[in-house]
């Protein structure tokens, strides 16, 4: 029978040698495997023995198995020392060096725009309002001269909350609270916001979208210091290649009332879905501020005068950037809104 403490030193001998896990697995099955391993074996085989010399043999046998066990776990331990020594040197973290770049994300397109428009006209001294998006229907409508029952309101399908109040459908209401508020002319002022009208989507319209109004009450004004300001708008945010045309219209809070058009930028007025085939794109009215709409301000019309116009956001910005449909600034699509 095999000498317990020659299988000892061979096994020792074997661990020490070992340099990874996947050395000392075979080894442990070599000489503790439950059927096949050498100190198994020899327990075993015992019971074969004269009986004077099993209780020596079964010992040495015992102790050999704890010696070799122990080993193992020893060795395991040292080389799972020496793994994690190795991966702090060759992997260790630099919690100084810079981290890779995060994704940030930018100004809408929508806002670029309208700031533009805004740093356009303060460089003209205008100056920006703000008002309530839920106005009353007097604000909305009856101070703008558009009393009930006038066909106008057919025009703003609007959405109400109660009889009196609902969303507002442009930024004129803030043109009468600017004029209450600040009471005494020259009144240069701009009024961008969100605004609400029933209106079915499509490439042109969509039921919520972005206005900016401008206002100027003086002595004075004419149809031709409008033009003036709207030609340097127009060439300072699309430059002189774009086309513009100004026809007669009318707007209760105006008199007398214009709306002008720009070239399409898609089909460079050959006509295309944007522009409904016309080759022209509608930007806004405009006109001369009613006499009616300054008194329901609190301004005299005796004394002052104004002019006032109003564009959708969203239609400069369609112009700006050749886009053909209204609704791709809402879809958040990045690949769409990562373009500007």
């Amino acid at each position: 029978m095999t000498d317990p403490q020659h299988l000892t030193s061979e096994a020792l001998a074997a661990i020490a040698h070992a340099r990874s896990e996947s050395d000392l697995a075979p080894i442990e099955v070599d000489y503790l495997g439950r059927k096949s391993g050498r100190i198994s074996t020899l327990l075993s085989g015992i019971g074969k023995l004269p009986p004077a010399e099993r209780a020596a043999i079964g010992q040495a046998a015992n102790e050999a198995k704890r010696a070799i066990e122990a080993a193992l776990t020893t060795r395991r331990a040292e080389l799972e020392d020496a793994r994690l020594a190795d991966i702090a040197e060759t992997e260790a973290i630099d919690i100084t060096f810079p981290g890779p770049p995060l994704g940030r994300g930018h100004i809408h397109v929508l806002t670029q725009v309208q700031r533009q428009i805004e740093t356009v006209l303060e460089s003209l001294g205008y100056k920006v309002e703000l008002g309530p998006e839920v106005e009353t229907e007097w604000y909305n409508f009856e101070a703008l001269n558009i009393p009930p029952g006038h066909p106008a309101r057919e025009n703003w399908d609007s959405f109400y909350f109660t009889p009196d109040l609902l969303l507002r459908a442009h930024t004129s209401p803030v043109q009468i609270r600017a004029m209450q508020r600040i009471k005494e002319p020259p009144i240069f002022i701009i009024t961008p916001g969100r605004c609400y009208r029933r209106d079915a989507p499509e490439a042109t319209r969509i039921p919520y979208f972005s206005q900016v109004e401008g206002l100027a009450v003086d002595k004075g004004l004419t149809v031709g210091d409008m033009k003036g300001t709207l030609l340097y708008m127009i060439q300072s945010l699309y430059g002189e290649e774009r086309k513009v045309r100004v026809r007669p219209s009318y707007f209760p809070f105006t008199e007398p009332s214009f709306e002008f058009d720009v070239t399409c930028g898609i089909c460079a007025g050959a006509g295309c879905k944007s522009c409904r085939h016309k080759g022209w794109l509608e930007v806004g009215g405009c006109g001369m501020v009613h006499p009616q709409v300054l008194r329901n301000g609190g301004i005299e019309p005796e004394k002052w005068n104004g002019y006032a116009w109003g564009f959708g956001i969203e239609r400069m910005a369609m112009l700006k950037h050749d886009v053909e449909d209204i609704r791709l600034f809402y879809e958040s699509d990045l690949r769409f809104l990562e373009q500007f």
